[in-house]
Formats: C-alpha cells, sequence, structure tokens
C-alpha cells in the first residue's frame, strides 16, 4: 500500500484528500505545514509527496529543494492557477509534476499513478545508434556514465551515485534509449512522461536543464544533450548496453 504525504494549511483540502486517496487503497498521512512534515518523514518510508506551494513558515517551494536535496521521493506541487512561475520553479527545484488548483481529485489520483508508476518500473530493452538492443540489458553506458535501469540510478565515471529525481531519470532513460535522434518536446514528454504535452508545458526544459548541470562538464555549452534549434534536443552519446 504505497503511502502518501499531503503537506497543506487548508484543513478541508487535507480532510477531503486523505479520505480520496484512502478509498482508493493508499495509506495517507497529512501535514499543515513544513515542521509536521519533516516530522511525518522522520517518522517512516513515504512514497510520494503532495506538496502544496503557499504554506505558513517555509513554503512549499523552499520544501521541495530540502526534499530533493535528499531523497529522490517523488514531488507533486500543487500552484495557484495561472502561476506558470511557481510550475517553472517547482520543477527546477525538482518536483516530478504539478496541478493547478482547484483540481479535481480524479486527476490527482491519475498523476498519482502515473508518477508512482514511473518512480517504480523497470525499463526493458535498451537502444544504440537509433536501433533496438535485444536481450533487456539492464545498464546503460555512454561517455563514462552508468544508468542501472533496474535499479534506477545514475553512477558518474567515478563511481559516485548522482542524485536524480523521478522526472529527471526518466527523461534521461528516454535520452539513452534514442541517442543520436532528435526528439521534440512532445516526443520526449510521451517517452518520459507518459501523456500528451500540455498547450505549453516547460517541464522537458526545466528537467533537460537540470540534467545538464549534474552532466555535462559546461552546461552553458553542453556535449551530451545539444539543442536543436526548432527541432527539440539531440542526445549526442554512443550508447552500449551492459549485461
Amino acid at each position: 500500500m504505497p503511502h502518501i504525504l499531503i503537506v497543506d494549511d487548508d484543513r478541508e483540502i487535507r480532510a477531503l484528500l486523505t479520505r480520496f486517496l484512502g478509498g482508493h487503497g493508499y495509506r495517507v498521512s497529512a501535514a499543515k505545514d513544513g515542521a509536521e512534515m519533516t516530522r511525518i518523514l522522520e517518522g517512516g518510508r513515504i512514497d510520494l509527496v503532495i506538496l502544496d506551494v503557499m504554506l505558513p513558515g517555509e513554503d512549499g517551494l523552499s520544501l521541495c529543494r530540502r526534499l530533493r536535496a535528499g531523497s529522490a521521493t517523488p514531488i507533486i506541487m500543487l500552484t495557484a492557477v495561472g502561476d506558470e512561475t511557481d510550475r517553472i520553479v517547482g520543477l527546477e527545484m525538482g518536483a516530478d509534476d504539478y496541478l493547478s488548483k482547484p483540481f479535481n481529485p480524479r486527476e490527482l489520483l491519475a498523476r498519482i499513478k502515473a508518477v508512482l508508476r514511473r518512480a517504480t518500473s523497470s525499463v526493458g530493452g535498451a537502444v544504440s545508434g537509433g536501433e533496438a538492443v535485444a536481450g533487456g540489458g539492464r545498464v546503460l553506458v555512454f561517455e563514462g556514465w552508468r544508468l542501472d535501469l533496474a535499479r534506477r540510478e545514475l553512477h558518474s565515471s567515478e563511481g559516485v551515485l548522482t542524485q536524480l529525481s523521478a522526472g529527471e531519470f526518466d527523461l534521461l532513460v528516454a535520452f539513452a534509449e534514442h541517442p543520436q535522434r532528435v526528439l521534440t518536446r512532445d516526443q520526449l514528454l510521451d517517452l518520459a512522461r507518459g501523456r500528451v504535452a500540455a498547450p505549453f508545458d516547460r517541464s522537458i526544459d526545466v528537467q533537460v536543464s537540470r540534467l545538464r548541470r549534474k552532466m555535462e562538464a559546461d552546461p552553458t555549452e553542453p556535449a551530451l544533450i545539444k539543442t536543436v534549434r526548432g527541432g527539440g534536443y539531440l542526445f549526442a552519446a554512443s550508447v552500449k548496453v551492459e549485461k
């Protein structure tokens, strides 16, 4: 039973989501602010955090950054309607998805299922040079990096574990499984997030920026994930499968 933590200062929203998600088979805990959130996180495993941006004391964006600094636990941000800045900043802080208030609980449920599915999935085969590789290899190797699909881990050439959010990991898998091919933002959204792009969705651009900061020698002059003007992005590395 996945354990979900709701962090929102609105008592009615906490109560509504606790009942609704509990009725759909989830274990639910709720917190009204960052202090309560921290106590609950210290008390046991949490599989996903639903985090409101507007909170008393430390706001949701700051809490998201603090969570992501030490954990890959999936995060869904709740933002004000039409507040694109909060959504982009939330993604920059490492959130995996966002939803604007007011929202339909069923849409939140669908996003929870999608994020948890991405966070716990084991990816099958890989491709190299744009062609499928048989045998279901579990580790992709490129430019000294090792991307372990079964463990959902990325290690540098020095063997150091690089912390990635669920969204960043899935985007990197999409790139590594389609190397040396131009992929549009819509294609990347479908591959990495399993949903059609919204009319204006900056999440891919934000997560590409985060991956570059973590993986490129010079993020301002990327050699691994290249921007193709008017086309999208190209993963320039040659990818091999380590079995």
